[in-house]
C-alpha cells in the first residue's frame, strides 16, 4: 500500500453460509434451535433443520405388527407436519432462510448423509439428555468426533 491508502474493509462475513440444525423436540432441541436461527439471521445464512426418526424394526414382525406400522407411521407424519409448521413460523419471525426436511434412519448418519447433500459448513445439535449417552456416547458427540464440520452442542 502507498503512503495515505488505508486497508479496504471487506463487507460480508466468514462465516458459515449454510447451517445444517438437528431436531427432535427435546428441551436442548428447541434451545439449539434458537440458537441456530439467530446464528443465520447473523451471518446471513441459510438454515437447514432435520428430524430423523430412527427406525425401528423390533416389534413390528409379529402379530399386529403391521398396525402398529401404520400407527408409527402416522405419529411420524404428525410430528413432521407440527415441526415443518413451527420452523416457518420461527422463520418467518427471523427473516431467515430455513429448509425442513424430515427422514427416517439411524439418525448419525441421516445428518451426515444431509450435510454432504446440503452441503453444510456448521451442524448446530442440542445436548443428550439421556444418562446413558455420557458412558456410550452421543449423537452430538459421534459428530464431533467424526471432525468433518464445526459442530456446536447447546446444552
Amino acid at each position: 500500500m502507498e503512503s495515505g491508502e488505508t486497508a479496504g474493509f471487506e463487507l460480508g462475513t466468514d462465516g458459515p453460509s449454510v447451517i445444517l440444525l438437528g431436531v427432535d423436540d427435546s428441551t436442548t432441541s428447541i434451545r439449539a434451535g434458537w440458537y441456530a436461527m439467530g446464528l443465520a439471521r447473523r451471518q446471513g445464512a441459510k438454515l437447514v433443520a432435520i428430524f430423523v426418526s430412527p427406525m425401528a424394526t423390533i416389534g413390528t414382525s409379529g402379530p399386529g405388527g403391521a398396525s402398529l406400522t401404520v400407527a408409527k407411521d402416522q405419529a411420524f407424519a404428525e410430528m413432521v407436519k407440527d415441526m415443518r409448521q413451527r420452523a416457518a413460523e420461527a422463520a418467518e419471525e427471523f427473516g431467515i432462510s430455513l429448509t425442513f426436511l424430515a427422514r427416517r434412519g439411524e439418525p448419525f448418519a441421516e445428518i451426515c448423509r444431509a450435510a454432504d447433500e446440503v452441503r453444510a459448513d456448521a451442524i448446530v445439535v442440542g445436548a443428550s439428555t439421556k444418562a446413558g449417552h455420557r458412558f456410550v456416547g452421543s449423537l452430538a458427540v459421534r459428530l464431533v468426533r467424526a471432525g468433518r464440520w464445526p459442530v456446536t452442542v447447546v446444552p
